[in-house]
């Protein structure tokens, strides 16, 4: 799945234009490596996200299409 898609349904981005627009501004990673929106996510990648004043760093555990609310959170699991 593209990395612009995973973070919106994992809930990490709330809109798609938004994790889009992150990616080409260079503060996404997948495995330490810059992300562009179109990069590939496996289960078992390394991804972080910075943002304005903090930073998320998340395992891939599952990946799927359609996610509820309450379930996006089992798509990661944070690490620090």
């Amino acid at each position: 799945m593209r990395i612009d898609k995973y973070l919106k349904n994992s809930r990490i981005i709330k809109r798609r234009p938004v994790a889009k627009e992150a990616c080409e501004q260079g503060r996404v990673f997948i495995n330490g490596k810059e992300a562009k929106a179109g990069d590939e996510v496996k289960i078992g990648d390394i991804v972080e996200v910075n943002f304005a004043n903090s930073s998320v760093k998340i395992e891939v555990l599952k990946i799927l299409d359609n996610v509820k609310k309450d379930d996006a959170t089992k798509l990661y699991k944070i690490i620090n």
